[in-house]
């Protein structure tokens, strides 16, 4: 059996057992992209039978609209035209189904990179949330404090974004309407608001804490020393901690949201990557495009204004909401 007949049955299986609501999501969110991506992939199939160089050349335009990224469309062509040589693929609705193949092999890699989140065996799990301003950063501490909220765990916000006016008070709210604790001052060295705030979390017997940071990569030299500090101080009232640190990235911004994720890699470990505003975009592609750019898993995706829109990222799920009409 071929991968695409076993993503075929994955698909079916999770029809049957994931909540209608979760594909649902990712099918709704990623309309934009599979409407302009899916269908004129189709459409390639139509007015090209047999596979040629002008089909590749088409296709390979495609997959760079879809903002897969051209270092990896590149790499991604390599492959497809590798297994047209090696299996004597000629018919091009065949190919549609390697191509989908080669996308899932291009993000999983052979590598057992985890989209769950790391908790700690006891005492508070450390989330640090980082990215620039604007990408929805506060927004998405929100809903993941929903989404652990409603499996009962205890959370906690801290607001170490001392620098931007506002964003203590715009954290505090979200604190408020998510029932989530709450630590922040404004005229105080972030540093030493996490200090205080990781304190009050220990005392409480908080599950999970979410530190906003300031997102200004203007000057790289002074955040990666913030950072550096932070970093220092968590792990010194809770070794081992943070447990992750999650780049936040605007998927609307394309390419400009791979520099952001090489900017932030160069200057702090991160774990795990939070796409936000998939659903806005028709170049879902960039889920592929930062993986393969920076190795780094993509964690959560952002599908929605909704507070459950939020969703744990799921290479399969993934799969199915951009080729869903495909897969019939």
């Amino acid at each position: 059996m071929g991968l695409f007949d076993k993503l075929k049955n994955l698909v079916s299986k999770k029809e049957k057992t994931e909540t209608k609501e979760t594909l649902e999501t990712y099918e709704k969110g990623l309309e934009k992209t599979r409407d302009e991506f899916v269908s004129k992939l189709s459409l390639l199939g139509i007015k090209y039978t047999k596979v040629s160089e002008e089909y590749f050349e088409e296709l390979e335009n495609i997959l760079i609209m879809a903002d897969i990224g051209v270092n990896t469309v590149f790499k991604f062509m390599d492959a497809i035209r590798d297994r047209v040589k090696k299996e004597h693929i000629t018919d091009t609705k065949y190919l549609q189904e390697v191509i989908v193949d080669e996308l899932f092999i291009l993000y999983v890699n052979n590598e057992s990179l985890s989209d769950k989140i790391t908790m700690a065996d006891d005492g508070p799990t450390v989330i640090l949330m980082v990215g620039v301003n604007g990408v929805g950063k506060t927004t998405t501490i929100a809903k993941l404090a929903y989404k652990y909220k409603q499996e009962g765990k205890k959370v906690m916000m801290i607001a170490a974004d001392t620098f931007r006016a506002g964003a203590v008070a715009q954290l505090e709210e979200w604190a408020t309407k998510t029932d989530s604790l709450f630590f922040g001052s404004e005229n105080k060295d972030p540093s030493g608001v996490i200090f205080d705030g990781l304190e009050i979390a220990k005392k409480e017997n908080v599950d999970i804490v979410f530190i906003d940071t300031a997102g200004r990569l203007q000057n790289k030299v002074n955040l990666m020393k913030e950072l550096e500090k932070m970093n220092k101080v968590i792990g010194r009232i809770i070794p081992g901690a943070p447990h992750e640190t999650l780049l936040v990235i605007d998927a609307t911004t394309g390419q400009n949201g791979i520099i952001q994720a090489e900017s932030f890699k160069e200057i702090t470990n991160i774990t795990g990557i939070v796409l936000t505003k998939l659903d806005g975009t028709a170049k879902g592609g960039i889920v592929l495009a930062i993986k393969e750019s920076v190795g780094i898993p993509v964690k959560f995706i952002g599908l929605g204004e909704k507070m459950t829109d939020l969703q744990v990222f799921d290479i399969e799920s993934y799969i199915y909401g951009l080729f869903k009409d495909m897969m019939n």
